[in-house]
């Protein structure tokens, strides 16, 4: 038997001195860049309370003066330039809910009592006075009657991209107040749409359709709101 033991190698698995130098150098590097890269990272702005001041809001162009307590969704609380914004008013109050009443024992309000608007940068279609004259047409069945409320109703057929709906319009001022309803179906109440165009915003303004009972208090509420959040009208 040999005196001499024959040497074994090692198969080590450790990190070389090359690689940890590499590992180092790149952990520097990431702590040296994430100061820059969250700096230039865009964050959006907290949202403001509900109980602020009204916010300049620019939408399409358009500067509107928004209660934050009217605005729907949370991130929308903020002022500068958005692309949308939805907002809930109380009927006939036409005043923002009261977001006080979430979390305790008070029923919240029934959406019958409220008024919605959406403002949203113009898409450049027709205004609705335009499509009341070039599209509308194509699609309402009958001729058009006025009924005793002075409004004019004309129904959509079946079968076209408003079925189910019915056009109804104040024929002394139609750009004004001209509205696109929905019948009621079983417990679905209808509802009615109003549509303004402010240079480049779109305001849409829901109902529920049982408010035409008093329709020319709906037609000045929704003048009066609109007036509120734009007061120069541009």
């Amino acid at each position: 038997m040999s005196d001499y033991a024959v040497p074994t190698r090692r198969h080590g698995r450790g990190i070389s001195g090359g690689l940890i130098a590499v590992l180092l150098i790149l952990a520097g590097l990431g702590l040296l860049c994430a100061p820059i890269a969250y700096m230039l990272w865009p964050h959006w702005p907290e949202p403001v309370r509900p109980d602020a001041p009204p916010l300049p809001i620019s939408v399409g162009g358009v500067v509107f003066n928004v209660p934050p307590a009217a605005i729907r969704v949370p991130m929308q609380r903020r002022p500068g330039t958005q692309m949308r914004i939805d907002l809930a008013f109380m009927w006939p109050s036409l005043t923002p809910p009261d977001l006080a009443v979430k979390g305790t024992q008070a029923p919240p309000p029934s959406l019958g009592e409220r008024m919605f608007l959406t403002i949203t940068t113009s898409d450049t279609t027709l205004t609705p006075a335009e499509r009341l004259k070039v599209i509308y047409p194509r699609y309402v069945s009958g001729p058009a009657a006025t009924g005793s409320d002075g409004l004019v109703l004309l129904p959509f057929r079946p079968a076209t991209p408003y079925q189910g709906e019915d056009l109804i319009y104040d024929p002394a001022a139609p750009d004004k107040f001209l509205l696109r309803c929905t019948r009621k179906t079983g417990a679905t109440q209808g509802m009615c749409l109003h549509e303004r165009r402010i240079g480049g915003a779109d305001v849409t303004v829901r109902f529920h359709r049982d408010w035409l009972s008093d329709w020319r208090a709906v037609a000045s509420g929704i003048d009066r709101l609109i007036a509120s959040l734009n007061p120069t009208g541009t």
